[in-house]
């Protein structure tokens, strides 16, 4: 009992953690600066042309700032897609880096994009399963059925690690061999922002940390929860 205590404060400590440092640093680096001179929009426009990758729009979204690559849209949240901020820019130029690598046919992202699009489908599976087995348990009173229910959270879990395997080596290639040296070769922020920048890719690439880690939670309180 206590080993799952710990592992739950664990994770728990894994997805809130990680997400309170992101909007701190996000944060601290939106103030406005004229210096800046390019909104988000405009800077992703800007690299895009740059890295010469044609036929890719660049979109307002509420959803989060993403690359879709069936698409091909880079979308950014109404703050970056308008502001003339530091972290407008370096996010607006991450997601370009998604962009780049799509092009470029990237490998990783390639494998990403196929991997999420079956684990949305196997995702759905399992919780289907997990929300019919107490049902099945009570017409069949059978200790198989905890052991499928119990098989449908290790499969989501597993679906979970191996998502976010694959997204991390994707996001810093896009962070740190895309977007900084773009930024670098164009000189769209100054110099003396460059440690500032790296402290917001590293911000953002532990988001995928955190999802991670919000995902096995929510897995184990399903598990909690459905247990007779």
């Amino acid at each position: 009992m206590v080993l799952v205590v710990i592992l739950l404060l664990s994770i728990l400590a894994l997805s809130v953690l990680p997400q309170m440092w992101v909007t701190r640093v996000i944060a601290r680096h939106s103030t406005p600066r004229n210096d800046i001179g390019r909104s988000g929009a405009d800077v992703a426009r800007y690299l895009l042309q740059h890295a010469r990758v044609p036929d890719v729009a660049v979109q307002k979204t509420d959803l989060g700032d993403h690359y879709d690559p069936e698409d091909r849209v880079v979308r950014l949240l109404p703050k970056h897609y308008e502001a003339q901020s530091l972290a407008a820019a370096v996010i607006a130029a991450h997601e370009v880096g998604h962009a780049i690598q799509d092009y470029e046919n990237y490998r990783p992202l390639k494998q990403r994009t196929r991997i999420a699009k079956q684990a949305q489908q196997t995702q759905k599976l399992g919780f289907f399963v997990m929300l019919a087995a107490p049902i099945m348990l009570l017409l069949f009173k059978s200790p198989a059925i905890l052991a499928i229910e119990f098989g449908a959270g290790i499969l989501l879990i597993g679906i979970t690690v191996i998502m976010h395997a694959y997204t991390l080596p994707v996001e810093f290639d896009a962070s740190f061999k895309r977007a900084l040296p773009l930024l670098r070769a164009t000189n769209l922020i100054p110099a003396n922002d460059f440690p500032a920048a790296r402290e917001i890719l590293w911000a953002a690439a532990l988001t995928y940390v955190a999802a991670a880690a919000m995902s096995m939670l929510d897995v184990m309180r399903w598990l909690r929860v459905l247990r007779f």
